[in-house]
């Protein structure tokens, strides 16, 4: 009597398991697309924060509830580039002015204090410019090799995927950002 209930009970598994498979994917693929999504840091343009080489999770729902704020590390999508995601840090938010002078971000006119940016000489000038409603203005933590808003103008809060909140590999750099 136990091998015919064993019996049934792998067949029990067979049969289930593809409804057990397709639920898993069909999870996976709503966790991925509408949650939280890894990505992989191609360039040095956020040095020190994050690496060549670094994978970040990026939490792609936060935006739903909460608007961008000073110091986000965004993922997004560039104006008149839809090929590849980008991510820097917000660094202006929506009605503040910014003017760069000699590498110094100014905001309204004070002065920012950034201990996030790498120590290059970066001897930029930009603006002032009023970002505008429903725009957040990015730079890369690594100023003299980063393309972003000075180059591509404020970026629009629509094109941001999601904000990164965790570095996972590799492993020795594991830490929330």
């Amino acid at each position: 009597m136990e091998m015919t209930e064993e019996r049934g009970d792998v067949l029990s598994f067979f049969r289930e398991l593809p409804l057990l498979l397709v639920t898993a994917v069909i999870i996976a693929w709503l966790v991925k697309s509408f949650i939280v999504h890894p990505f992989w840091i191609p360039t040095g343009s956020m040095e020190p924060t994050l690496m060549p080489q670094d994978r970040v999770m990026v939490n792609k729902f936060i935006y739903r509830f909460t608007s961008p704020k000073r110091g986000d590390i965004v993922v997004f999508i560039p104006p008149g580039d839809s090929g590849k995601d980008y991510i820097k840090r917000v660094i202006a938010l929506p009605g503040e002015t910014i003017e760069v002078k000699e590498g110094q971000v100014y905001i309204n006119g004070r002065p920012l204090k950034e201990p996030y940016v790498i120590n290059e000489p970066d001897k930029s000038n930009y603006g002032p410019l009023k970002v505008p409603e429903g725009h957040v203005f990015v730079m890369g933590d690594n100023r003299p090799n980063s393309a972003d808003s000075r180059y591509f103008g404020p970026l629009p809060i629509d094109k941001i995927v999601g904000k990164a909140f965790l570095i996972y590999w590799p492993p020795w750099r594991i830490r929330l950002l």
